[in-house]
């Protein structure tokens, strides 16, 4: 990408600091740095230099350091000012920039750049923001692998397979006359199962990816007093719900987030499921029925006697936890058995017993459970990408017969997964994802 204008911003946080970093990136980069700093520092040396006005006095002092294109974050020509880091001061060395020729960059467009010069693909510039955002260590560890290629690594290698396969059906389409034996039924349609599962595999690990990144988010339900409040005290291990022995005592959705297995876990304690002529208990029954079309899970809580989940029409969701609460006043151990692919736990609220088989029970539930050591960040536009090429894939397996059918399905599933890296990509779906960035990255 040719830059035909110079950015710039500060690119440490808000507030007060230390430390402060203003960061220029253009092709004006290295004649700013003339103007601020006197002259343009050695390449790629770290240097103590004056920051200067336009009048010569200091503005501040600090370390400067430039890189030249292509040896940069951004690929263009890059200027890092490091001085103290009050928000007057930056502001005045960001103002000096200014009338030496820069502009305020907009929000991610210094990562844009650096996705737009070939210095990442749009998954790595994606991450750059995980990194920033990231809520705890293994979605610190998950984001890292992203930016360094390995989510990358594994769609080009998808990709490199699918574009031999579609090589193979296009000779088949253009030579028919040849003998060709790999565009066989056999040959292609064993290689596309084989891409399948790749394909699944990797879905399975960008929603475990996804979840590190946004967490899953839960809703506790059920009728009145069958514990709810209280088991999201103890969930979150502390008095989030009131908990009292009146029913109807919650009467709006309360939101806690926790973390399990560095999974965050943003729960909501609801309204107990009842008939009732309470206005205001009828208004928080809704905005249960509303966290129920939210959620990722739902975790249906009943007791061994009294009502349950089952005698209320509730919209639906695929994924449920069947809680059987207050074991402890029948002295039941806990327990979790599954049935048709529902897990059943009986815990005591009160007590704490059986909250591991609970927590357990959660990440499986929506797919996250098990190892992390190779996880990596995704999005859900990562998700649907996938899930695209792979249903590309069935059809093209389906359709071997017809050899311009199986082409035509074949290219579809190559420019799904182009999409993820940024190769195939609508320039408003790029404006989308940076305008989410940081003014600064």
């Amino acid at each position: 990408m040719e830059s035909v204008d110079t950015i710039i911003a500060v690119a440490s946080g808000a507030g007060k600091s230390g430390v402060g970093v203003v960061r220029v990136s253009g092709p004006l980069a290295k004649k700013i740095s003339e103007g601020i700093l006197g002259a343009a520092p050695d390449e790629r040396r770290a240097t103590y230099k004056k920051f200067l006005s336009a009048e010569a006095e200091t503005i501040d002092s600090g370390i400067a350091i430039l890189f030249l294109s292509p040896r940069s974050y951004t690929g263009e020509d890059t200027l890092e000012l490091q001085g103290h880091g009050g928000p007057a001061v930056l502001q005045a060395i960001v103002n000096r920039c200014l009338d030496l020729g820069a502009r305020l960059a907009e929000p991610g467009e210094f990562t844009k750049r650096a996705f737009l010069n070939n210095k990442l693909d749009l998954v790595q510039a994606e991450s750059v923001i995980d990194v920033i955002e990231a809520s705890s260590q293994q979605a610190v560890l998950a984001a890292q692998r992203s930016l360094s290629g390995k989510f990358s690594e594994a769609i080009e290698q998808i990709k490199n397979e699918l574009i031999e396969i579609r090589m193979y059906v296009e000779a088949g389409i253009d030579f028919p006359e040849e003998d060709l034996d790999l565009v066989g039924l056999k040959g292609i349609g064993g290689r596309l199962i084989l891409l399948q599962d790749k394909i699944e595999k990797l879905v399975s690990e960008a929603r475990r990816g996804r979840a590190l990144r946004d967490g899953i988010t839960l809703a506790l339900v059920g009728p009145p007093n069958v514990g709810k409040s209280s088991l999201m005290n103890q969930l979150v291990g502390e008095d989030a719900s009131i908990v009292t022995n009146v029913p109807g005592t919650t009467r709006d959705t309360i939101f806690r987030e926790i973390s399990i297995d560095g999974y965050p876990i943003h729960i909501a304690d609801t309204a107990g499921l009842r008939d009732t002529a309470d206005l205001v208990e009828q208004l928080g029954i809704e905005r249960t029925k509303k966290a129920i079309e939210q959620s990722d899970l739902i975790i249906n809580i009943s007791t061994h006697e009294g009502e349950s989940y089952d005698e209320y029409e509730l919209p639906k969701n695929p994924k449920n936890i069947h809680v059987i609460n207050k074991i402890d006043k029948i002295g039941l151990p806990p327990s979790r058995t599954s049935s048709n692919g529902v897990d059943t736990i009986s815990l005591s609220a009160k007590t704490g017993d059986g909250l591991d088989l609970l927590r357990e029970s959660i990440l499986q539930a929506v797919g996250v459970g098990g190892s992390d050591e190779a996880a990596f960040t995704a999005r859900q536009r990562h998700i649907d990408a996938l899930s695209r090429a792979g249903g590309f894939l069935d059809r093209a397996a389906s359709s071997l017969s017809n050899l311009d059918i199986c082409a035509e399905e074949l290219r579809y599933s190559q420019q799904s997964l182009s999409e993820i890296t940024g190769e195939f990509l609508a320039d408003d779906l790029l404006g989308e994802i940076f305008s989410r960035f940081c003014i600064g990255k």
